[in-house]
């Protein structure tokens, strides 16, 4: 049986840090994976001239499954965003970030248990139409939903839902100013629910959405929305379980699929053994999740529950006093 081949980009700032502490928990629990190991990001910048070379685009096509800590995006200088030109290049149409509660994290709220799903190439990301006046008084940029991208990513939503044993669908929009843009995504998700009978479907406006996320999350289930408004949202249902350092995401295509930690590079602490891995460990679990090897998941999610609910020489934004290197030693003894 031919071994899988993954696609480790370490990223930039504590990427190094939890990818490595992520990698010794995948061999332990005895993935028994092959990993290729790219550059992309500053590291990339620094050492190819450019922030996503080439070799690492062949190298994902390759193996067609990545795992991929933060990368930094230089501000300004006409730098495009790395996480979305990888989206772009493989066509990866559904972000799929999941929230947990996991007892010791001290979060506000206890129970939760929320997947936003995010249409990830179409809407405000898309980069269509991005124009500032020479004079620098205006700009512009458009957003670009297709029926076609519409329904390939509620449809991905209710299919979840069922798969996991889920109970509601909501689909979050606009559609009462957006008229034209959100309004044709609401037309299509409520065309979707109609064909899944045995799961309750529910829209809401998303202004709205994020009042009730706040006031009750407990109503929601599965969310299913346009870029823009699911990159902001689930940074939202990070919040209610603790912080995006519990926060994982997936960005899933055709058959194509990258795993990742969803908060940023925190240069300040690179390399000193302060950073929390458990974001791009539960983004492990949902590759592992993919490639059909829910024991394995399952294994690893049991582990990193024990530790946090303890204060087993957890992180500092956990409560604790300890670092990388001890955490990561507290989930691999229990494996």
């Amino acid at each position: 049986m031919t071994q899988q081949r993954i696609t480790v980009i370490r990223g930039d700032g504590i990427g190094p840090d939890i990818i490595d502490a992520t990698i010794k928990i995948l061999d332990k629990v005895g993935c028994d994976f092959v990993y290729d190991y790219a550059d992309a990001g500053l590291m990339a910048l620094e050492n190819h001239g450019e922030l996503l070379p080439q070799e690492t685009l062949e190298l994902i096509a390759k193996n067609k499954v990545a795992l991929k800590g933060p990368l930094t995006t230089p501000v300004g200088e006409g730098f495009t965003s790395i996480n979305v030109s990888l989206r772009k290049q493989f066509k990866l149409y559904a972000n799929l970030r999941p929230v947990l509660s996991f007892k010791g994290t001290k979060a506000r709220y206890e129970d939760i248990d929320i997947i936003t799903v995010r249409e990830n190439t179409q809407g405000m990301y898309s980069g269509l139409g991005q124009v500032v006046s020479e004079d620098g008084s205006e700009a512009e940029a458009m957003s670009k939903i297709t029926r076609e991208g519409a329904e390939k990513i509620v449809t991905f939503a209710y299919e979840l839902a069922r798969r996991e044993g889920r109970k509601k669908v909501t689909a979050v929009h606009k559609a009462n100013i957006l008229k034209s843009t959100s309004g044709l995504f609401l037309k299509v998700a409520r065309e979707v629910g109609e064909r899944y009978p045995d799961i309750e479907s529910a829209e809401m406006i998303v202004d709205n959405c994020c009042m009730q996320l706040v006031m009750n999350p407990h109503q929601f289930d599965v969310i299913v929305t346009t870029n823009l408004f699911g990159d902001i949202l689930s940074d939202l249902c990070a919040g209610l379980v603790g912080g995006l350092g519990m926060a994982p995401g997936a960005n899933i295509g055709e058959d194509c699929a990258i795993f990742e930690a969803v908060h940023g590079s925190a240069p300040d602490i690179a390399g000193k053994n302060l950073a929390n891995p458990t974001s791009v460990i539960l983004a492990a679990i949902q590759m592992l999740e993919y490639l059909n090897m829910a024991d394995k998941a399952n294994a690893i999610r049991t582990a990193l529950k024990d530790v946090i609910e303890s204060g087993d020489r957890t992180t500092r934004d956990l409560g604790g006093e300890s670092g990388t290197t001890e955490f990561t030693e507290a989930v691999l003894e229990r494996l």
